[in-house]
């Protein structure tokens, strides 16, 4: 008997431990996200595209997409809200993003992989009933099948911050519906809803009443992705519905994402500690696209000599136009002109080598080697002088090999301004500290971390 009771002693306490262990791992609050990392993969990974082809079209999203961030900009410098072009549609370009993070939505959960994205807000996926649906992975979620599902009215705060909501007369003024149309022709409508989302490669958050987008009529390209995860500044994004104030990525080189990881960090998990020093910039914010991460560069070092560039070329201006944004969905930095061609001329007068006159696909600036080691030819280091911390690049974060004896810069010219790309941050841990307003960096093994 004693023997019994024993056991049932052990057996209860080990059915307590169960569930404490369980309430651990599944969290259900936005203070979850205080210690979590998530797993990342490139949107071209397990598609075996040849070098040049995998080179070509992340070059080509990149330029994509910084002219839809310029395009952006100048509809905020005319006085035109940069969330809207017309009546129905916006500037977002989600089939440019690099990177992707696997999720699950409702309750049962259901698992789909979405777009990382710096440069958008809205959290969205494809529901049930699909009037059209793009072809992605996932299968449609289908709100009726979830216990936790609940949609958004129109006096509600997130959607006051969904452009082109429910407030037409022609709508159902007890539910908020949103109407998006992205800068790569890709759109989606539906109705802004609440549910619980769970997060996380290892340890498992759920969240709950999380605002998200449930599209029933979509069309276009999410390159590989079922939906979009935005990480801006503004109300709807992860960040800010979660009061989220400190978040890390760690990207591995590009010609690496097959078989190394990358990884998004939360909380102390997003603190650095790197190979080298920790460099720290301030994080600026652009009152007219309050979207963005906008960051101070001072200047330009390519091999020994400080590019002449005038002040006024990096400078954000009142207008909302020009600066430099720091963006996780752009792969390569695009430079504002003037920069670029100093950029340009330093390169060519280093390393005094012919450049390429044919096609060289994406790449503007590309040098014919005299053997087919590309690796020994010598080329400028180049740095990035930003308010408070220089940026000095490994060779491989801006020069590549295209094809046999060709290596090209990979920068690009960008118009009016300025965007920092996520190849340029390759082995590097990027810490965006939002309490403190700073953007920290330093090198990192990525797939180590």
């Amino acid at each position: 008997m004693p023997i019994t009771n024993t056991m049932r002693r052990f057996k209860m306490q080990s059915l307590l431990s169960s569930v404490l262990i369980s309430f651990l791992i599944f969290v259900t609050t936005s203070a979850a996200f205080l210690d979590l990392r998530i797993e990342l993969t490139h949107v071209d990974a397990g598609r075996n595209f040849t070098k040049p082809e995998l080179l070509r079209r992340t070059v080509r999203r990149s330029q994509a997409r910084a002219m839809w961030l310029s395009a952006v900009q100048a509809a905020a410098s005319g006085g035109v809200d940069p969330t809207t072009l017309t009546k129905s549609r916006i500037l977002v370009s989600p089939g440019e993003g690099e990177y992707l993070m696997d999720i699950a939505i409702g309750t049962p959960p259901l698992p789909f992989t979405a777009i990382l994205d710096t440069g958008s807000d809205l959290i969205w996926t494809q529901c049930k009933p699909c009037i059209k649906c793009l072809k992605v992975p996932a299968h449609p979620f289908d709100p009726s099948k979830s216990s936790t599902y609940s949609a958004l009215p129109c006096a509600g705060k997130l959607c006051q911050a969904v452009p082109n909501n429910c407030s037409s007369a022609s709508r159902d003024q007890q539910h908020c519906f949103y109407s998006y149309g992205y800068g790569d022709g890709t759109s989606s409508d539906g109705a802004l809803a609440t549910e619980t989302f769970t997060f996380g490669s290892v340890t498992k958050v759920r969240v709950p009443g999380l605002g998200f987008g449930c599209g029933n009529d979509n069309g276009g390209d999410l390159n590989g992705g079922s939906g979009i995860v935005g990480f801006g500044r503004n109300p709807l994004s992860l960040i800010s519905q979660l009061g989220i104030r400190k978040f890390a990525y760690c990207f591995t080189p590009l010609l690496q994402f097959q078989s190394k990881q990358s990884t998004l960090f939360f909380g102390p998990l997003a603190n650095i500690v790197g190979r080298g020093p920790i460099l720290t910039t301030p994080l600026l914010q652009n009152p007219s696209i309050p979207t963005f991460y906008y960051v101070s560069l001072l200047g330009i070092t390519v091999g020994k000599n400080r590019l002449k560039i005038p002040k006024s070329a990096f400078q954000l201006r009142k207008d909302g136009t020009g600066g430099v944004i720091v963006d996780s969905g752009t792969l390569v930095t695009g430079l504002v002109d003037v920069a670029y061609e100093k950029a340009v001329q330093a390169f060519k007068s280093y390393v005094k080598l012919p450049v390429v006159e044919e096609d060289t696909g994406p790449f503007e600036l590309c040098f014919k080697t005299p053997t087919n080691d590309t690796a020994s030819v010598k080329v400028p280091q180049l740095v990035f002088h930003f308010q408070g911390a220089d940026m000095g690049l490994p060779r491989e974060n801006y020069m590549v090999e295209y094809t046999d004896r060709v290596l090209c810069v990979n920068i690009f010219d960008n118009g009016d301004s300025s965007v920092i790309g996520n190849i340029q941050q390759h082995n590097m841990k990027v810490l965006f500290d939002l309490e403190k307003e700073k953007l920290s960096f330093a090198p990192a093994q990525c797939d180590k971390l």
